[in-house]
């Protein structure tokens, strides 16, 4: 048998129309499927940051500066490896901006992204490399959920194919955005033979890397950004393979294409932070007000306060975080009691033991000096410690 024999039976169809029109209002596929894959991401990101001890909500502050930036991103990526499509000869400079008809390049939504979420991790205290992890499952969900945006678009196919998954393609009205052309009979215009479906490729190999990050991040405990190296590698991994197989137009440098270097360099650099950094997975413990846990409940329901569950009020968000270990974190959890802090090289002698807590050798006290503040000792100790680890890890 071969692949001439195997000739569609049942081709995959594409949309013939990727808009609609509420009132005067356009609703495009491609940017529902954006959001979506957006919603899910910080869906994913929410509970993996919570499980690590960041406080509820916190995706909400990281996706108001990473979703922008990783949109801004995305379209920069894409003018500058197609410039030709906005400026010189024949050129639209203003299209630069129309990213509603396509044009979003994932290595810049990335780098982006990766941009809005350190500042925005920097103003939580939050240190990077948990943010980075966090959303390392997240992302590829987010991109295999708008690479059905694509197949709205009829974009980002590959070439002839006489597979039974051939995909039929319109040909789309370059007038007319989201719509196919249609003949005098009003039926839209396929374009000749069938097409391998990349989009979906990819689409079905990203939630293959989900899972992956998933599995080997639960059995190695992958921590400092080692999971994100994780998703890159696989990411790119396939990403090479199918933008081997695309055909749509793209610049291209020593006759490959010019994603596909880009692929092989981004693994590499993935491939190099993943084998040279180690460490354990980072658990954080929050600081100031919402630094106490909810104790177990150790009473009975006659006890219970029914006023104050009346009357709920907002936990104030914490101040920062401290990193901890994911036994220490445990402890926490259980008990409220915070772990003691490491002992630094100012508050330690050299044999080892704290200056802080040393009483004079013949079991005086001192009373020349005065007693130390609680609460600036505290910040001190903080600070010493590295409790804004924000400020270290970044």
């Amino acid at each position: 048998m071969t692949l001439a024999s195997l000739s569609p039976q049942a081709a995959l169809p594409s949309p013939s129309t990727a808009v609609w029109q509420l009132g005067p209002v356009p609703i495009r596929a491609y940017a529902l499927c954006i959001i979506a894959g957006i919603v899910l991401a910080c869906w994913v990101t929410e509970r993996r940051l919570r499980q690590r001890g960041v406080a509820p909500g916190a995706v909400l502050d990281i996706a108001v500066w990473a979703v922008p930036a990783g949109i801004i991103g995305a379209r920069i990526y894409h003018v500058i490896t197609s410039p030709e499509k906005y400026f010189g000869a024949g050129g639209e400079p203003m299209k630069a901006f129309a990213i509603w008809e396509g044009g979003l390049g994932i290595w810049g939504a990335v780098a982006g992204g990766a941009v809005g979420a350190w500042i925005a991790a920097r103003q939580l205290g939050i240190p990077f490399g948990v943010v980075a992890d966090a959303l390392a499952p997240g992302l590829p969900l987010a991109q295999a959920v708008g690479r059905i945006g694509n197949w709205f678009n009829n974009e980002l196919f590959g070439g002839r194919t006489t597979l039974p998954w051939g995909l039929e393609i319109h040909r789309m009205d370059p007038d007319n955005p989201g719509h196919a052309l249609r003949d005098d009979a009003g039926q839209p215009i396929l374009e000749p033979g069938f097409y391998q479906p990349t989009f979906l490729y990819e689409a079905l190999w990203n939630l293959g890397v989900v899972a992956l990050v998933l599995i080997l991040d639960r059995r190695l405990k992958l921590g400092r950004g080692r999971a994100f190296a994780l998703y890159v590698m696989g990411y790119t991994v396939g990403r090479f393979w199918i933008e081997l197989m695309r055909t749509d137009e793209a610049n291209q440098i020593l006759g490959v294409r010019l994603n596909v270097w880009t692929a092989a360099l981004v693994f590499l650099g993935a491939l190099i932070y993943f084998v040279r950094v180690r460490g354990p997975q980072q658990y954080l413990i929050p600081l100031g007000a919402a630094a106490t846990p909810t104790p177990p409940p150790t009473s009975d329901l006659s006890q219970v306060d029914l006023s104050e569950r009346e009357t709920p009020t907002r936990a104030a968000a914490p101040e920062g975080y401290r990193v901890v270990s994911e036994e220490q974190y445990s402890a926490w959890q259980n008990t409220g009691v915070v772990p003691p802090e490491p002992a630094t090289d100012e508050d330690s002698r050299p044999g080892g033991e704290p200056l802080g807590d040393a009483a004079p050798a013949d079991g005086s006290s001192s009373d020349d000096e005065p007693a130390d503040d609680p609460s600036a000792s505290r910040a001190d100790r903080a600070d010493a410690a590295g409790v804004r680890p924000a400020d270290r890890d970044s």
